[in-house]
């Protein structure tokens, strides 16, 4: 029983110490996709990030937001030019974990506690 316990207790302690990896200064930059599932319709962004600016094309349709790094892992983008009132709000993005070609990020409108994943391929 004691064997038991303590092998629990081993392997608590090595899962906690598990983090995720995160090379978030490998995805400043670079051109992106992101798939996302609206309605059972799969919808892709690209987009190219570059140190100040994110342009993104949906849907044949291009946008652009400035880029402004929290740390290596946190930024914020806003939108040059807001079609509407909701378009005005800043997005908090922060990435939570990478791959070599993937990162699984959060973001939601700047002070807002609604939080919504996804990930993004880097493609070039």
């Amino acid at each position: 029983m004691k064997k038991i316990i303590l092998l629990f207790l081993i392997t608590g302690l090595l899962t906690s110490c598990f983090r995720p990896e995160k090379n978030c200064k490998n995805f400043k930059t670079g051109t992106f996709r992101f798939d996302q599932m609206i309605n059972g319709t799969k919808h892709t962004t690209t987009f190219t990030r570059t140190d100040a600016y994110q342009i993104e094309t949906y849907e044949g349709k291009k946008d652009t937001a400035t880029v402004r790094w929290v740390n290596d892992c946190e930024f914020v983008l806003q939108k040059i030019h807001p079609k509407s009132r909701e378009d005005k709000k800043a997005i908090s993005m922060r990435i939570l974990s990478t791959t070599d070609t993937t990162y699984t990020f959060e973001f939601s409108f700047v002070n807002d506690s609604k939080k919504q994943l996804g990930t993004v391929t880097k493609i070039n």
